[in-house]
């Protein structure tokens, strides 16, 4: 988006809508999901309608999270709206999971890294107002600033929805297994309708956009071609590193939608600050904001930490008893053995 110029924000939204949202999801449920028809016939409306409305949920995000990062910049917008997104989108899975799941080591970790996560969230931005003020903006674009803020706010609550899609879509997955798609495949099954129900508020509110500031006439610029080429790059990314995020929660086992998404959107937000450094947004905004901004970043990397030793922890106890359970076993089978040896 920095480096189409020529374009507003309507012009690559509406391309990226397109290409992220409708053209790839289909193209790979399609490809990938055997029997897809059936499969969606099998889950039912009622399942397919709870993946939905998480889907426009979180379209309706998207779309706030757009138009913050074009009034507050990458970095900070990045901030704001995947480490809410992180800490909501963890705790209302983990939640439902129960009394035992809160009583487990795994809480602690989790606990702690949402906690980890909405303190680097915070850091990042006040770093990101004082960032303005240094830089001379506080006045002029005090309103766009606070108005930024709020969307993204919004919009980090409301994209969540994409988490609580595949947590709530499990039926959808299994069914899609039955039917032979594999561990790396069957998450395409939750993103078709989860994503198609969120381009929905993406275009609409693009095609109104393009039509009240009359940037229409934008894709008729000679830099059309190179722009549309930067969008589906920005589609294939966004598009496949979703897609990746998926597979990995089914690796994760109970709580890959628990850890997996804060990890996720943890370090998307440390990548995202990083390009904002990197591509001038903190120029001449002197050493307190960046360092506070690096103090941020360094909180979301303890929160993978975090997540990750939650993780841990939900995994080696079972594995443990399955273990010690496996000994028990064997020892019995041997006993035997011997006792009908001795007969």
């Amino acid at each position: 988006m920095k480096f189409a110029r020529h374009w507003a924000w309507e012009n690559t939204w509406l391309v990226w809508s397109f290409l992220a949202l409708i053209v790839l999801p289909v193209s790979a449920a399609v490809l990938s999901i055997p029997s897809l028809a059936l499969v969606y016939r099998e889950a039912g409306p009622g399942a397919l309608a709870i993946v939905a409305v998480c889907g426009a949920g979180w379209g309706l995000a998207q779309v706030l999270f757009g138009l913050s990062v074009d009034a507050i910049g990458i970095g900070l917008a990045f901030s704001i709206v995947l480490g809410i997104s992180a800490a909501v989108g963890s705790l209302i899975p983990f939640l439902r999971m129960g009394a035992s799941a809160m009583a487990s080591l795994a809480a602690t970790g989790v606990l702690l890294g949402v906690s980890l996560v909405l303190a680097g969230v915070v850091a990042c931005a006040v770093a990101g107002h004082w960032r303005e003020k240094a830089q001379g903006k506080n006045l002029q674009v005090s309103r766009s600033f606070g108005a930024g803020l709020t969307m993204a706010i919004c919009s980090g609550l409301g994209a969540a929805s994409m988490n609580f899609g595949v947590a709530f879509g499990e039926p959808i997955l299994k069914i899609a297994t039955a039917h032979g798609a594999s561990a790396q495949q069957v998450v395409y099954a939750v993103w078709l309708p989860l994503l198609i129900a969120g381009a929905f508020p993406n275009l609409l509110y693009c095609v109104y956009l393009l039509g009240r500031m009359h940037t229409w006439g934008n894709f008729r610029r000679q830099h059309t071609q190179a722009y549309g080429l930067l969008a589906l790059l920005m589609a294939v990314l966004w598009f496949f590193s979703t897609a990746l995020y998926g597979i990995a929660t089914r690796w994760l086992g109970d709580l890959g939608v628990v850890v997996g998404w804060p990890v996720f959107m943890s370090l998307i937000v440390i990548t995202a600050s990083l390009l904002g450094i990197l591509t001038g947004e903190w120029k001449r905004s002197g050493k307190a904001p960046v360092l506070l901004q690096l103090t941020g970043m360094l909180l979301l990397v303890l929160a993978v930490v975090a997540f990750s030793r939650a993780q841990y922890s939900s995994t080696s106890a079972p594995h443990a008893v399955i273990q010690h359970a496996t000994a028990v076993l064997r020892t019995a089978d041997s006993g035997t053995m011997d006792r009908s040896n001795v007969r």
